[in-house]
């Protein structure tokens, strides 16, 4: 015996209407956010890219704190969740630092 609430059949045109243009637009964010990030990392290329040419460390602890401050403030503004949004970021400036590092190895 088949559950109702899982059979689509049974959803109601208009709400299976709403669904499909909230899902439309969850899914024009996403792609949003994938090329923002995209654009994000080709800019921090580029830093660490200018990091390996004048022997700077990959990370930058007192710009990673300030970013996060900023972060935490823009999420608040934004009815985020601040503590998603630095762990979020947090998880973004370990794969910059990442980068950062093998773009110095490959320097040296």
């Amino acid at each position: 015996m088949s559950d109702t609430r899982n059979d689509s059949r049974a959803i109601d045109p208009a709400v299976r209407a709403e669904l499909t243009r909230l899902r439309e637009s969850i899914d024009n964010i996403d792609a949003a956010v994938v090329h923002m990030l995209a654009e994000r990392f080709k800019c921090t290329q580029q830093v660490g890219v200018l990091k390996a040419e004048h022997q700077l460390p990959p990370a930058d602890p007192a710009r990673e704190a300030r970013q996060i401050a900023r972060l935490r403030e823009l999420a608040e503004s934004a009815k985020l969740d601040p503590a998603f949004a630095e762990k979020l970021l947090n998880f973004i400036i370990a794969e910059v630092i990442r980068h950062h590092e093998t773009i110095a190895d490959g320097a040296r």
